[in-house]
């Protein structure tokens, strides 16, 4: 069951959009493991992110969907069989992203750079 706000939240900007959509501590982070991947399955996903619970992975994955950023695809086996992949919707906001973590870097301190891991979704579309 999805939570819903008591009161609706109302976007007065561009950016707030855009924030709800792929902001969050979570969904651009699902949004940078679907751009080193083609599609990938669901355990692989939690696997890459590492300490995210199954209701909050499950959760992101449906509001991404419902946001149309991805897609996910059943394949009717036993055992079932789910895909997920960037649409193009999905792949348009990697740019941003891209520029929110050449951004970052730039902030940074030189101890904290040296503490952030590479970032895939910035390696991968410098290709």
């Amino acid at each position: 069951m999805k939570y819903e706000p008591k009161i609706e939240k109302e976007i007065m900007c561009p950016i707030e959009y855009g924030l709800n959509v792929f902001g969050g501590k979570w969904k651009a982070r699902i949004l940078c493991v679907l751009s080193t991947n083609t599609v990938i399955r669901y355990n692989a996903i939690r696997k890459e992110l590492g300490n995210i619970t199954d209701a909050v992975l499950a959760a992101m994955l449906k509001e991404l969907i419902a946001d149309e950023l991805i897609e996910r695809t059943q394949y009717n086996e036993i055992p079932p069989k789910v895909e997920y992949a960037l649409t193009d919707k999905g792949h348009s906001v990697l740019p941003i992203l891209q520029n929110i973590c050449q951004w970052s870097r730039q902030q940074t301190k030189d101890e904290l750079e040296k503490k952030l891991p590479p970032c895939k979704t910035c390696d991968q579309l410098k290709k």
